[in-house]
């Protein structure tokens, strides 16, 4: 624990920090916008003339392959509920609150590219449990709210540790999706909620392959679509 302190301590002091807009975060408002009657919970953004490909450089993005479907309980769709269930399911903010790399953009509405809502990582510990995520590896993702719907839409993957610059893992894309969807369906409990999920795997949304995709890692194309409830 005394290296790891060590590490994210100087981490702190050669990175450009970013501090995590959590006074916006921590609102409670849902952005559910849509008639719950029928609906998938979502708006396909090709048809808004958006894109399932976040923009990671100017050329290449990340496929959203998690959405939380508006469907889902109104906490749950607003900032504060996300953070809760992203607890729920071993993720948490970054270590220290520090951004190390620069903000992803999504189209998901047509109307531009805006920058993700907040950066999640796999919390293999309570308390600095993300600082060793930045530095071994695991799961995170990246997002962002469909303005339409008012469902969130993750780009999830699997990186490598931070000596192998955060590269992602060979099919890091499915396997950070399918873990996410996973430790979903198990259900738990964050910050005072318990959540349930249920899952749906919708295909059509992603083109197959690597086409466009950030690193050149091919994807399958599917999408885990979550609709979740807490109490």
């Amino acid at each position: 624990m005394i290296v790891l302190l060590l590490i994210t301590s100087l981490i702190a002091q050669v990175v450009q920090p970013v501090a995590v807009e959590y006074e916006q975060l921590f609102s409670t408002v849902s952005h559910t916008t849509i008639s719950l009657n029928d609906s998938p919970g979502y708006v396909d953004p090709r048809s808004l003339g958006g894109s399932m490909l976040d923009q990671a450089t100017e050329t290449l993005g990340e496929p959203l392959n998690v959405i939380i479907s508006a469907n889902s309980d109104p906490h749950v769709l607003s900032n504060k509920g996300l953070l809760d269930f992203a607890k729920s399911v071993g993720f948490a903010a970054e270590c220290l609150n520090l951004h190390m790399g620069g903000k992803q953009l999504a189209n998901l509405d047509g109307n531009g590219w805006f920058k993700e809502k907040i950066e999640l990582r796999q919390s293999y510990f309570p308390y600095f449990g993300t600082c060793w995520e930045s530095y071994q590896g695991g799961n995170h993702f990246r997002a962002f709210r469909q303005l339409s719907s008012g469902a969130w839409f993750l780009a999830v993957s699997k990186e490598k540790k931070i000596k192998e610059f955060h590269k992602i893992l060979d099919n890091g894309y499915n396997l950070g999706r399918d873990d996410l969807a996973s430790r979903a369906l198990l259900g738990g409990s964050g910050n005072g909620y318990s959540f349930r999920t249920s899952v749906e795997w919708i295909e059509g949304l992603i083109e197959p392959g690597s086409e466009g995709v950030n690193h050149g890692i091919p994807q399958d194309g599917r999408v885990a679509l979550l609709t979740v409830h807490s109490t």
